[in-house]
């Protein structure tokens, strides 16, 4: 087992919702489940449902049965309702290893029950994992997958889009209405025919897609941007893709090929920065400086904001967003074998929104690009 820390981790939860989890067993287990380091080695304790696969497919090095730890602290406390907490404390003092480091979303009930029946637990001051962040051979592909998911769903739009029938104000496709929620729908059926699960998915067009984060909702019009993000897990791995692009049904003013333009020089000036050593911020401030000498001013308020108030990037594995940052305040240098978006974007209510994301892998030099599609967006 890799270093990991002063005291070994300690973690009660399902790989669903526990990215930690899943990196420290590399296995998934639907329903949440005891797993730790004990004298250099990986422990798991999971129930008859899960320990025949769990013991085969895992990267633990010990897997115990959940059931006689839970008979012997019954045995042990037979006045108390016996739980995760004096399963472990039985395991723990077997194991002669009563202080473990415990993620900061640690269940509170948990932790405070674990301290009352002794054990020692230290709350991780940033990542329980910080290897999380250099991605392996093995996880860089594993992104790479899930960016062709990413990619697929794209292509689905594209298609879609292509297709459709300008009316006036509105789109048609197969004569009936063209609507976020239907090219959504699309785009989520090709990222599950590829492998990955798609949800919270972006298509959001005109003024909408002001709002970086609004899904879209309601009738898509022609000759307006459209912001297209697609964030799909490999069900195979728990790694995440994340691509976005932005397309336009019809014939684009030459204010939004200005503005699509613009988004695009911001990317590949930022892309240019990348290389380890080098800052998330001033990865950012490439960006920026593309918009200020462009004249796209971005301005705060009450109100809401416009321009470019976002970050540039993040970092992308088993969960979508995930330490590096790439933004104002990402002071720190970034690392080689980090992998990260880079997604500039601008948004003017009035005129629309855009955003190009793709992902890449932080080397000595040039990164390392992880996701491909290809930038035609007029249709």
């Amino acid at each position: 087992m890799a270093s990991l820390r002063l005291s070994p981790p300690l973690l009660y939860a399902d790989t669903d919702h526990s990215a930690d989890a899943l990196y420290f067993g590399q296995v998934g287990v639907p329903d949440a489940f005891l797993a730790f380091g004990a004298r250099g080695r990986k422990y798991a304790v999971v129930s008859a449902l899960e320990y025949t696969r769990v013991k085969r497919d895992s990267a633990f090095d010990v897997v115990k049965p959940l059931e006689p730890y839970w008979e012997a602290a019954k045995r042990r406390w037979p006045r108390a309702r016996v739980g995760a907490a004096e399963v472990m404390t039985l395991l723990a003092r077997e194991l002669r290893q009563e202080h473990f480091t415990v993620p900061a979303d640690f269940p509170a009930g948990l932790a405070d029950r674990l301290r009352r029946l002794g054990l020692r637990l230290t709350v991780a001051d940033g990542p329980l994992f910080p290897a999380r962040t250099i991605k392996t051979a093995a996880e860089a592909a594993a992104l790479r997958e899930g960016n062709r998911c990413s990619a697929a769903g794209l292509a689905a739009a594209a298609r879609v889009l292509r297709a459709s029938r300008i009316r006036g104000r509105r789109l048609y496709v197969g004569g009936e209405l063209l609507t976020s929620e239907k090219l959504k729908f699309a785009i989520e059926i090709a990222c599950l025919e590829a492998g990955a699960i798609s949800t919270h998915t972006i298509a959001a067009g005109g003024d909408q897609a002001c709002d970086p984060h609004e899904r879209g909702h309601g009738p898509l019009r022609p000759h307006e941007l459209i912001v297209v993000d697609i964030f799909p897990r490999v069900q195979a791995t728990g790694y995440f893709g994340d691509m976005t692009r932005t397309f336009l049904r019809g014939r684009a003013s030459a204010a939004q090929r200005g503005l699509v333009e613009a988004v695009r020089a911001a990317q590949l000036a930022a892309l240019r920065r990348v290389r380890a050593g080098v800052t998330g911020a001033a990865v950012h401030a490439a960006a920026t400086a593309v918009f200020d000498q462009r004249g796209y001013e971005t301005r705060r308020s009450t109100r809401g904001s416009v321009g470019f108030f976002h970050g540039t990037g993040h970092g992308v594995g088993l969960e979508i967003h995930e330490a590096p940052r790439v933004s104002l305040t990402a002071t720190d240098p970034l690392a080689a074998g980090a992998v990260v978006t880079i997604e500039p974007g601008l948004y003017y209510p009035g005129l629309g929104g855009c955003r190009i994301e793709d992902v890449v892998q932080v080397t000595s030099a040039s990164p390392r690009l992880l996701s491909r599609f290809h930038y035609r967006w007029e249709f």
